[in-house]
C-alpha cells in the first residue's frame, strides 16, 4: 500500500495515499485499534455530521464568515457523504473520546480533502482549497457537534 505524509501540530504521520482523511483520523485509527471490523462508528452518525456541516457552511456563508464558493464545495461533499459514495472514508470505531472529537475531525478532513480533489487538487498538495478546522469546522466545537 502506498502512503503520503500528513503534517499537523503533533508532527507527521503516514496516511494511505488514496484516503481522503488526514493526520488526526490516522492517529485515531492507530490509537484505538479496538475491534475495528465490528465497532465502526455507525454511518447514521456520519451522515448526521454531513447534515450539520452543510447547515453550518450555509449559516457561515450567510453570516459573511465563509466565502460562498467554499460553502458550496462543503455542501457538494456533504451530498456525496449522504449518498453513501464516501462510506469507506470513515474507518473510526465507536471507542473514542466522549465528545466524538475523532469522528468530527474525520468528517472535517474528508470534506476538506475531497473538496480539494474536486477542485483539481492532489491529496499530496501541502496547501488545500479547504481546511478541516478553519473552513469545515468553522463556528463549531466537537463538544457541540457530536451531541447535536
Amino acid at each position: 500500500m502506498a502512503f503520503r505524509t500528513e503534517k499537523d501540530t503533533m508532527g507527521t504521520v503516514q496516511v494511505p495515499a488514496a484516503a481522503y482523511w488526514g493526520a488526526q483520523t490516522q492517529r485515531s485509527i492507530e490509537n484505538f485499534p479496538i475491534a475495528q471490523d465490528i465497532n465502526r462508528m455507525p454511518m447514521e452518525v456520519i451522515r448526521a455530521f454531513a447534515y450539520l456541516k452543510h447547515a453550518a457552511a450555509l449559516t457561515n456563508r450567510d453570516a459573511g464568515v465563509l466565502p460562498a464558493d467554499k460553502a458550496r464545495l462543503i455542501g457538494q461533499v456533504c451530498d456525496e457523504i449522504l449518498a453513501g459514495t464516501l462510506d469507506d472514508q470513515f474507518p473510526l470505531v465507536v471507542w473514542q473520546t466522549g465528545s466524538g472529537t475523532q469522528s468530527n475531525m474525520n468528517v472535517n478532513e474528508v470534506i476538506a480533502y475531497r473538496g480539494h480533489v474536486l477542485q483539481g487538487g492532489a491529496l499530496t498538495d501541502e496547501k488545500k482549497v479547504l481546511t478541516p478546522n478553519d473552513d469545515v469546522n468553522k463556528s463549531q466545537s466537537s463538544n457541540d457537534t457530536f451531541p447535536t
